[in-house]
């Protein structure tokens, strides 16, 4: 779903701290900071796991999976298009 890479690569290009991050997805700090301690893909609750790539979905954030169109290879992250990004911020992101 998301590695502990991303997520600070996630918050990295947000410009934003742990702190802020647990804020937008309604989860504590700790918990933040044990998922970024993971090594590769971030294991927890599957429900706390979908608030965090959600709460980065709102921000602008995209992941890149492994087999997701990129021009390199391997997961990452990366800011979404600005029409995309305005387009789901006024509800009318593709359902």
């Amino acid at each position: 779903m998301i590695t502990a890479g991303q997520m600070r690569a996630a918050r990295a290009l947000l410009g934003i701290d742990q702190k802020t991050l647990a804020e937008m997805a309604g989860i504590s700090v700790p918990t933040i900071q044990r998922m970024e301690s993971s090594k590769g893909n971030v294991r927890g609750v599957v429900d706390t796991l979908a608030k965090v790539v959600d709460a980065l979905d709102r921000a602008g954030i995209e992941l890149i999976g492994d087999q997701a169109p990129s021009i390199a290879t391997g997961r990452g992250v990366r800011l979404k298009e600005p029409e995309t990004r305005s387009a789901r911020d006024n509800g009318q992101g593709e359902e």
